[in-house]
């Protein structure tokens, strides 16, 4: 197993359970990828990932087996905010990706007015084809109202979007509708600019236009043609969900799940070595040889089976499935996380709920989205104390070029007077505790129709190779909740008879 990330792990305890002995090699010195953890001032926080989306409930089918069943916990009710260039308002209670399920609903009427939801109700009325299929006419679209929200200042996009680009134009879904298109066709521009687009940009460091509908939102297609309406395909998709909140967490972080699975792993006879780079790959008549560095030195080992949960695995495999040549899957934006601990007893009251997403231009700020991790999560506020507050500020945007500072000093200045416009509270250098900085790389690919076609070729080229998978966020998208189930059918598949 190459690669010790969620997908790594799961696979591997996948095939122990089948009675083999998985070696995880994982490169960094710790496991578990984009869900890691660290401390700071004294608390022990989620790197990364830090809730998975409920959908499927495959997530906590897995935290029940490995014991975590009573550890799993949901978000507290306050809800979340939109920054806007204009100002603040809620997120739908209701929606999906921004998408609300009640135009009318006040929290959505606050943030796109009176005429957007008068725009985002011709939904109702609108073929079930519209943004899916042949795009209405642009009178029965945009003419309803010239809304007054700003166009998105992005510039059109760089990938192949089959057919569906910035005009939301696209000739069906099967070549690759857009989320953006989708959205602007049957709700209008406010929605997607005020609502979809700061989500997006919050979740996926992507463009509404960039992605491909099911990749992000697996069904609603489907939903929105058998339902006739977006809102009523979000409500659809929300009623078909596990009762209660979206997203869930795990009391003490998101991290303790990697903890139980490596736990686990290694309880049935599985073995972890971090600190562990595959660089070559080969095979020959036995199997799989697989250079791997560690400590300075390099050395050859074999294996029967091979899973690689990198997307480097292009590049890994290229030698064993000839097809991988040239073939490269979305890198993603790079993202970076700016941690800080504050004393500040003005947040006590979650002035902006949970956290807010930013869309672009807002004048002066910089991050793209604020989790305020100690009004979201009961047991971290608890762990904190009154008056203490974590607050985690979300950097990098695709088609984004400005440097961040370099130093954590520079970056902590800019995430407190971040952190300051976005809360709408004052906040002084005096009243940093502590801050960290994370940077991913490759954790986020942009689920494009161009993606989605490319991971095809790559899971074909690796099935036509016996005893070789691939899995990870890069092949099965982003979150948990499309990372496990994919990983676990993935391992069985090489263990069928």
């Amino acid at each position: 197993m190459v690669g010790g990330g969620v997908a790594g792990l799961v696979a591997a305890r996948e095939l122990a359970l089948a009675g083999l002995r998985p070696l995880v090699l994982e490169a960094w010195r710790a496991p578990g990828g984009v869900v890691g953890r660290h401390e700071v001032d004294g608390l022990r926080l989620d790197a990364g990932a830090e809730s998975f989306a409920t959908r499927g409930g495959v997530v906590a089918a897995l935290a029940d087996e490995l014991g975590l069943a009573d550890r799993v916990v949901a978000p507290e009710p306050h809800g979340a905010w939109v920054r806007l260039p204009h100002g603040a308002g809620p997120l739908p209670r209701t929606g999906l990706l921004g998408i609300p399920a009640d135009p009318w609903a006040s929290d959505v009427r606050r943030t796109i007015g009176t005429l957007g939801s008068l725009r985002a109700a011709l939904d109702r009325v609108l073929p079930p084809s519209a943004g899916l299929g042949a795009p209405p006419a642009p009178a029965e679209v945009e003419g309803f109202a010239r809304e007054g929200a700003p166009k998105p200042s992005t510039s059109p996009q760089t990938l192949d979007l089959g057919g569906s680009g910035g005009s939301g134009s696209g000739s069906s879904a099967s070549a690759g509708a857009t989320l953006g298109g989708l959205v602007r066709a049957r709700m209008g521009r406010r929605v997607l600019d005020r609502l979809v687009r700061p989500v997006v940009a919050g979740v996926h460091a992507a463009e509404p236009d960039d992605i491909a509908v099911d990749a992000v939102a697996p069904g609603l297609s489907a939903a929105v043609r058998r339902t006739g309406s977006l809102a009523a395909a979000v409500a659809d998709l929300r009623a078909l969900a596990p009762a209660g909140s979206a997203v869930a967490g795990f009391r003490g972080g998101l991290h303790v799940l990697v903890d139980a699975l490596v736990a686990d792993l290694t309880a049935r006879g599985g073995e972890l070595r971090t600190s562990t780079r595959a660089v070559a790959v080969e095979r020959d008549a036995d199997g799989f040889r697989v250079t791997v560095e560690s400590g300075g030195s390099r050395r050859v080992l074999a294996a029967d089976r091979l899973v690689v949960a990198t997307p480097r695995a292009t590049e890994l495999l290229a030698g064993v499935a000839p097809d991988l040549a040239g073939l490269h899957t979305d890198p993603g934006a790079d993202v970076v996380l700016a941690t800080l601990v504050l004393d500040a007893p003005a947040l006590d009251s979650a002035p902006r709920g949970t956290g807010v997403l930013v869309a672009r231009a807002v004048p002066g700020v910089r991050a793209k989205a604020l989790t305020h991790a100690t009004a979201k999560w009961g047991w971290l506020a608890d762990a904190a104390g009154p008056g203490r507050h974590v607050v985690r500020l979300s950097y990098g945007r695709s088609g984004e070029s400005e440097a961040l500072p370099p130093d954590l000093g520079g970056l902590t200045d800019l995430a407190l007077r971040d952190a300051a416009a976005v809360l709408g509270v004052p906040l002084a250098p005096e009243q940093v505790r502590a801050s960290a900085r994370v940077s991913w790389s490759q954790g986020l690919p942009v689920p494009s129709a161009a993606h989605r076609r490319t991971v095809e070729r790559v899971r074909a080229a690796v099935g036509g190779v016996p005893g070789l998978a691939v899995v990870g966020a890069w092949v099965s998208g982003n979150g948990l909740a499309s990372v496990v189930p994919d990983a676990r059918a993935t391992a069985r598949s090489l263990t069928a008879p």
